[in-house]
């Protein structure tokens, strides 16, 4: 088997959520594999400082800012790609924000704030991806998940139910998008040093209960999940589909 399985030359990412965090962690990674990648956010501040930051690595990167909760906004962006003759071979859903608290307290506009942001915006840009990509017969669609995909933990609920949505959202794109040539998977990342578990990570109980808990004996760095991300949009993955790889450490392996 070739390395060139791995080769993203000449291939467009865009990456949602990507100004920083696993969000410029993917993105850093599929371009330093050959693709041309699009960081996406709302914040022009921070997605022109993360553009530098690749740039200055010599990496091909744009930015195409919209917010991924805003259907009409999505659209748009999708159409001012259309415009500037720029093709969407992997899209990455990344976007995403967490919001703690018990679900007795819980209010309901919370509730809808998390799932429109982690989970129907994965659908409406995959959406509007794989139109393109359907024209074109192939295309890859990688969306993160979580850990809790798969379990679930106290005070996080919406987040947890939107990433098990990731995980059916990823199989019913696989299962009607496949005889297009598009594959779609998803990442479950496991605890992770981002600005998002800052609070976690210097919380001396919670730290303590991850290492333990995680047979690594360790948070997860952001560029340890850039591997999987480059092979689940590259070649080396053609017939990977409506799968969800978990990058956890092997948490979720053991009790």
């Amino acid at each position: 088997m070739s390395v060139t399985l791995f080769d993203l030359t000449g291939k467009t990412a865009l990456v949602t959520g990507s100004s920083r965090g696993l969000g410029l962690a993917f993105a850093k990674g599929l371009a330093q594999a050959g693709a041309s990648v699009i960081l996406n956010g709302t914040n022009d501040e921070n997605l022109e400082v993360a553009r530098a930051q690749l740039q200055g690595l010599g990496l091909s990167t744009r930015v195409s800012a919209f917010d991924v909760t805003n259907e009409q906004s999505v659209i748009c962006a999708f159409q001012e790609l259309d415009a500037n003759g720029i093709k969407v071979d992997v899209l990455v859903n990344n976007a995403g924000i967490q919001f703690r608290k018990p679900m007795l307290e819980l209010e309901t506009k919370d509730w809808h704030r998390v799932l429109d942001t982690n989970l129907t915006a994965a659908f409406i840009v995959g959406r509007e991806a794989a139109k393109r990509m359907a024209e074109r017969g192939h295309g890859k669609i990688i969306n993160i998940g979580s850990l809790t995909s798969e379990l679930a933990r106290a005070t996080v609920a919406p987040y947890t139910v939107a990433k098990g949505g990731i995980k059916m959202l990823t199989k019913a794109m696989a299962a009607e998008w496949g005889e297009l040539g598009i594959q779609a998977n998803a990442i479950g990342p496991g605890y992770m040093v981002t600005d998002m578990n800052e609070a976690l990570i210097n919380n001396p109980k919670f730290d303590e209960w991850v290492k333990s808990r995680t047979p690594m004996r360790r948070w997860g760095r952001p560029e340890e999940l850039a591997g999987t991300c480059i092979y689940l949009a590259s070649d080396a993955s053609n017939y990977v589909s409506g799968q969800i790889i978990y990058a956890d450490g092997g948490m979720i392996s053991v009790l």
